[in-house]
């Protein structure tokens, strides 16, 4: 088994990376740290980056998973390639660009992209914010499925994830104490779904929600609370479609809590028990 210990980055395209940066600081709350060859970093914690923007298709996505050293690297690549998986080993160019000492990549069954990563780089400086959103963590993804079932079974076969609570097929899948670090949501193609980071409490979130409201800001779900995570949330329209979200209060699974993964119904009161309905298609029955 794989043994994930971080979730790092997401590789977005963009149809104006300048312009999806620029939205990422002044509505999303980002710090921009540094453009190089094409290539825009940003972050929303102290690690090097959390997000990264490039000119290219939007559709264009490649998630960042850490592996513990190099060792585990290898056993990683072995293991997926005994398992069928198509592993390609990343070179000095690319483990620039990724801000990594090693790497290599591979697809899950539906065909997002992932990086497997060695000791990615951390900042000297703290996160300083273009905005206070009350950012404070790069906290998880949703991504897209064309079988939910199958890729549940990827995951948490091939790795160390667990499922804390299904929503209908949609798996919510963590490998670490976070109630989930990936969302599996169906659909028919592949590509990231939304993008979370924290913010420290719900008036962050709230002042989000009337802060987009008067720039014209489109909220796509919430403010609302979730019945799986206990999260409070806010979802909203990025740029090229990209749907990213603010939540808190995120439910921490302890060894000792003897936790029983539960089966929510694909209905708007499991994704929210305060009443809000989602405007996003992969939420929707």
């Amino acid at each position: 088994m794989i043994e994930l210990v971080d979730l790092r980055y997401v590789h977005l395209g963009a149809s104006s990376a300048v312009d999806a940066s620029k939205w990422a600081q002044e509505i999303y709350g980002l710090e921009e740290v540094d453009r190089d060859n094409g290539r825009i970093y940003l972050r929303g914690d102290d690690r090097d980056h959390n997000i990264c923007y490039f000119d290219g298709d939007p559709k264009d996505n490649t998630v960042g998973v850490e592996v513990a050293d190099y060792h585990a690297l290898d056993r990683a690549a072995a293991h997926l390639e005994a398992n069928g998986v198509e592993v390609i080993w990343g070179d000095a160019e690319g483990a620039a660009i990724r801000r990594c000492m090693k790497y290599l990549t591979f697809k899950d069954p539906t065909g997002n992209k992932f990086d497997l990563v060695v000791r990615p780089f951390d900042s000297g400086r703290r996160y300083f914010p273009s905005r206070d959103a009350g950012v404070h963590w790069f906290n998880h993804i949703g991504l897209k499925t064309t079988d939910a079932p199958r890729d549940e079974k990827f995951w948490c076969t091939l790795f160390n994830f667990t499922s804390n609570d299904w929503i209908g097929d949609a798996p919510l899948m963590s490998f670490d104490k976070v109630h989930h670090r990936f969302a599996l949501f169906p659909t028919t193609e592949a590509g990231v779904q939304h993008i979370n980071f924290q913010v420290r409490e719900t008036d962050d979130l709230m002042r989000s929600s009337y802060f987009f409201n008067d720039r014209q800001i489109r909220i796509v779900f919430g403010p609302g609370r979730h019945a799986t995570s206990g999260a409070r949330f806010l979802y909203f329209e990025g740029p090229d479609g990209m749907i990213y979200e603010y939540s808190c209060g995120v439910r921490m699974i302890e060894p000792e809590d003897e936790w029983k993964p539960r089966q929510f119904p694909f209905t708007p009161e499991s994704f929210c028990v305060w009443g809000s309905k989602p405007d996003i298609p992969e939420f929707k029955d």
